[in-house]
């Protein structure tokens, strides 16, 4: 496929994630207006949890296509606890509704798991473990191996699960769609591990020109949601 009409930053981004390496991913102005950490699951080692845990500070999480969380039957966590209002009367009041974000209509979550191989689930082993085959489980999915999710993992657990919207950015703009949106693009497995980055002084989350210059103080690509949205939509016409 011919590239060239994407931003350089894009082409780069496609290549380290290619590679198994990490970017740092902005999604939009006026949205959540955060910077991610973003490597493919299948990557993911303790040493790059460490990185996302002491320079990154956010959830750590993992976005996953909605194909292969289809398969998986990974529902949204809305959805589940909308089931299971109708037992428990007292969670209705407490599920997300519309008007109750206010950068989107809805959240991505879905549930939160551990491999059945760790202990607490929450040391850096224990969630690159976790992390990784996820990432193995969402390839071998996508190949037409019968997978048994609960075979490998239980929730509750330490690593949430983010299933992207159906139709991806044409439906919702969020780092969950885009990051599965790259792994689309780069032609690589469906499953994203993302971490926002907080700013250490004031909690908040970490400025774009921050977010930047750690880029560029890391040797990593910063790519942002807008190039992104362009490029998909080009990759798509191309596949039509």
């Amino acid at each position: 496929m011919n590239y060239d009409s994407f931003s350089e930053n894009v082409k780069r981004a496609l290549e380290s994630l290619r590679q198994g390496k990490m970017i740092l991913l902005f999604d939009m102005e006026g949205r959540e207006e955060e910077t991610d950490f973003a490597i493919p699951a299948l990557s993911v080692n303790p040493s790059d949890v460490r990185v996302m845990r002491k320079d990154g500070g956010g959830l750590i999480c993992v976005s996953v296509g909605p194909d292969a969380s289809e398969k998986l039957g990974l529902v949204f966590m809305a959805d589940m606890l909308r089931d299971a209002a109708t037992v428990n009367p007292a969670l209705a009041g407490i599920i997300e509704k519309s008007g109750d974000i206010e950068y989107d209509s809805r959240s991505s979550f879905s549930l939160w798991v551990n491999h059945r191989n760790t202990r607490t689930g929450i040391p850096d082993n224990d969630r690159a473990l976790t992390i990784s085959r996820i990432g193995e489980i969402v390839r071998d999915v996508m190949e037409g191996i019968d997978v048994k999710f609960g075979s490998e993992f239980r929730t509750p657990g330490h690593v949430a699960l983010l299933r992207a919207a159906e139709d991806l950015l044409d439906d919702r703009c969020g780092q969950t769609e885009l990051s599965v949106a790259l792994t689309k693009m780069a032609g690589i497995t469906p499953a994203m591990a993302i971490c926002e980055m907080l700013d250490d002084h004031n909690g908040l989350a970490l400025s774009k020109e921050d977010a930047i210059r750690y880029a560029e103080d890391n040797g990593l690509v910063f790519v942002e949601g807008k190039e992104i949205l362009e490029a998909y939509r080009t990759w798509n016409r191309m596949q039509s």
